[in-house]
């Protein structure tokens, strides 16, 4: 592949209190293999996300997205852009709209309060009971980078909006999207209806489980749905 035709560069957001370090163990050999050039920024907010996709446009298209919250910032910025987009791809998107009622704002919500109230350690205790395995150990693990700033992070994501079916509706991009199917907190029901409003787009599914084995497993089934609609 020559530098005139090489696919657009992919920058691609954490999902709340998570880090870049997760978004690298589910993309980076998936992207590389089909051989896009990952950008995992190193932001901690909302306005360190778009101020990282801001950063990375130099004039050329980009492929945009994450995971979670990460994804609901790359899309909207991508509808607020369209000019700068070449493509989503969508992880785990958690809602459409207004945050309020949706499993992941709860969570956020209430971890928020209890970072608080109890500081960190029996706060992941409490957002941990019942979690296990990877997923509790990778939150252990990004949590406490965060340091103070981690229930007004939380806090924010938990107010957050993500686009609307009717932004989606006019991002006339190529998106991919990736849910899990045991995913009580990303409900597969809100990626089927991400897909359902935007115009080009796909939905590949994997299991938490399957994560458990291979991280890589969000990632391939993202890049597969753009891939397919590309």
């Amino acid at each position: 592949m020559t530098s005139s035709d090489s696919p657009p560069t992919v920058v691609l957001l954490p999902g709340t209190a998570s880090d870049e370090v997760f978004v690298r163990s589910a993309f980076a050999r998936p992207l590389a293999d089909a051989g896009f050039a990952l950008v995992a920024p190193a932001s901690r907010s909302i306005a360190g996300h778009l101020a990282a996709l801001d950063a990375a446009w130099d004039g050329k298209p980009l492929v945009v997205g994450g995971v979670s919250l990460g994804a609901h910032v790359a899309a909207g910025w991508a509808v607020r852009h369209p000019e700068r987009c070449a493509g989503v791809l969508a992880a785990l998107p958690a809602w459409l709209g207004p945050a309020a009622g949706a499993p992941a704002a709860s969570a956020a919500s209430v971890s928020a309060t209890s970072v608080d109230g109890q500081g960190l350690d029996a706060a992941l205790d409490a957002a941990l009971a019942g979690v296990d395995g990877w997923l509790g150990d990778e939150l252990r693990r990004a949590w406490p980078r965060y340091g103070a700033r981690l229930a007004s992070v939380l806090r924010e994501s938990a107010t957050s909006t993500a686009p609307t079916s009717g932004e989606l509706r006019g991002l006339n991009v190529p998106v991919g999207v990736a849910a899990c199917t045991d995913d009580q907190v990303h409900p597969l029901e809100v990626a089927r209806e991400w897909v359902a409003a935007l115009p080009r787009a796909a939905l590949r599914t994997t299991t938490l489980a399957a994560l458990g084995a291979d991280r890589e497993a969000l990632g391939r089934a993202a890049l597969d749905a753009y891939l397919s609609v590309a």
